[in-house]
């Protein structure tokens, strides 16, 4: 499925599609899931129907679920580009190669 296809009704839709499907596979009642997550019932009716609601009622709805593991899209992964790689590869080499330097110019003592 191409989401970037879809209207935001449409993307609206399905996540009421997705919330009311699971609170029936879970056999809660909206009076149920609504409690649990803090929110009215016409506030998860709503989100149930695709109409606007606060992404926070999202996430209270979801956290109840237990369908909050959809958010590791969301996570930013630090990565490293190979030419900043490369150059911390050659400040590395660099300190051992300073190290090096500097033991040679001064032998440990005899103590």
């Amino acid at each position: 499925m191409d989401y970037n296809q879809l209207s935001d009704s449409a993307i609206l839709n399905r996540l009421g599609d997705f919330v009311k499907h699971h609170r029936m596979g879970q056999n809660k009642s909206q009076e149920q899931l609504a409690n649990a997550a803090g929110i009215s019932r016409s506030t998860l009716s709503l989100l149930e129907r695709g109409e606007k609601v606060n992404l926070i009622t999202l996430i209270q709805v979801l956290r109840v679920l237990d369908k909050l593991q959809w958010l590791e899209d969301f996570e930013v992964k630090k990565t490293i580009s190979p030419m900043d790689y490369i150059k911390l590869q050659k400040k590395h080499e660099r300190q051992r190669i300073r190290n090096i330097d500097m033991a040679a110019e001064n032998p440990p003592s005899e103590w």
